[in-house]
Formats: structure tokens, C-alpha cells, sequence
């Protein structure tokens, strides 16, 4: 893939599953995730919608900030409070990527599945958490295509 933003641009249903081993529970997110243009040129992600994990079920968001100081084959991804998460290329179509927040590891795992379909498995270990979570991103059709 030689234009990650393009392929990431606009919007897309979320899916995913998440297995706490510490906590002994599972959980889900439903909802969609959007990426729109900011006035810099960086993607701005959005994910809205429906958490539920053990008892409870509510509203959730989620933020992060997707730079191409590169070009388009390569994005440095952000959190929310704009502290560095990963950096991500998916020029051959996976990516694995390794984040160190304090002494919890977060292993990623990319895959893109077709022009509108790809997934991302997070695998986080350490001291504060233990589970594995698995979303898969399908691409809202835009109307009139």
C-alpha cells in the first residue's frame, strides 16, 4: 500500500473483542471510527460508540492523531494528549508494531484485508494489564458510490 492516508481517510465500522485475563472478564466496542483531514494535513481519528465489558454498558471515545511527516506511506500515531504511541507502515500490507507504557508492553498487530476491511490485535502484558483485544475496521460506504 503506497498511500496509507488515503486507504485510513474516512469512515469506518468498529468491531472489537476484548479478553481481560486479570480481570477475568470480556468485553466489546461497537461503533465507528472516523478519520478526517485536520488543517495540517495530519488525520485525526475518532472512535464513538457502545462499551460493554463485564456489567456494564456505555458511551465511549477515543482519540488519536495520525502525522505523515514521510509522505503518505507512513504515519506517526498519537494519542489524545499527543504523547508518541507507534509509528505505523503498511506498505506490504502488515505492520507490527511495540509500545512501552511504563512496564506494560503493547504488542500490535496490523493486517489490511482488502480495500475495505482490516484489523489491528493488541496484545498487552505487564504489571497493571493482561489482555488481548481484537478490532476489525470495515469501510462505511460513502452514498452514491
Amino acid at each position: 500500500m503506497a498511500d496509507l492516508r488515503a486507504f485510513l481517510a474516512g469512515a469506518w465500522r468498529i468491531a472489537r473483542t476484548v479478553r481481560d485475563a486479570r480481570l477475568g472478564q470480556d468485553g466489546s466496542f461497537d461503533g465507528t471510527a472516523v478519520f478526517m483531514e485536520a488543517d495540517d494535513g495530519d488525520l485525526l481519528l475518532t472512535e464513538t460508540g457502545t462499551l460493554r465489558f463485564g456489567d456494564h454498558a456505555g458511551p465511549a471515545e477515543q482519540t488519536y492523531r495520525y502525522a505523515f511527516p514521510d509522505g503518505p506511506r507512513r504515519a506517526a500515531v498519537f494519542r489524545h494528549d499527543g504523547s508518541p504511541f507507534h509509528d505505523l507502515d503498511l506498505s506490504d500490507g502488515t505492520a507490527e508494531v511495540l509500545h512501552h507504557c511504563g512496564a506494560d508492553i503493547y504488542r500490535g498487530g496490523f493486517r489490511v484485508e482488502g480495500h475495505d476491511a482490516w484489523t489491528v490485535r493488541w496484545l498487552v502484558k505487564g504489571p497493571r494489564k493482561d489482555y488481548d483485544m481484537m478490532t476489525r475496521y470495515s469501510r462505511v460506504p460513502v452514498p452514491g458510490e
